[in-house]
């Protein structure tokens, strides 16, 4: 059961960061005023998407209820909050300062969702901490 556990929570870790990188090369792409570094990320989480679906071991871990429950929590800290905050703060920041200078909303919410994978993952690691001192006391 721990095993799966931890499968559950890197696979969620991974894939959260995958995302991340997806939305940080899309804020690159506006800067540079080139696709390539979206394209790049985009071939990569294709190449895993595609390689998770047909790879019959890990299609049946995925499967898996732990790892279900593992990505809804990671969806949750990297995507729903992240997105709630940055409208908020981009708001309430273009209320206080004007429009005049204000990071565009993209780069705030991949702040706030950066922000939120690391707490997921350092929630993760404590758990398993926390788990492995249970353990080892009994």
């Amino acid at each position: 059961m721990q095993n799966v556990r931890r499968y559950a929570d890197i696979i969620a870790s991974i894939e959260g960061l995958l995302w991340l990188g997806l939305a940080w090369s899309i804020s690159f792409s506006m800067y540079f005023g080139s696709t390539e570094p979206t394209l790049a990320v985009l071939f990569v989480v294709g190449a895993l998407v595609l390689f998770g679906w047909a790879h019959r071991p890990l299609r049946y871990l995925l499967k898996r209820y732990h790892v279900r429950k593992r990505r809804t929590d990671m969806w949750i800290h990297t995507l729903a909050l992240p997105l709630l905050l940055a409208m908020f703060f981009h708001i309430m920041l273009e209320a206080v300062l004007g429009s005049a200078w204000l990071p565009p909303k993209m780069l705030l919410f991949n702040l706030l969702a950066s922000a939120g994978w690391l707490t997921f993952v350092m929630t993760l690691f404590i758990k398993y901490v926390i788990h492995n001192v249970k353990a080892s006391s009994k």
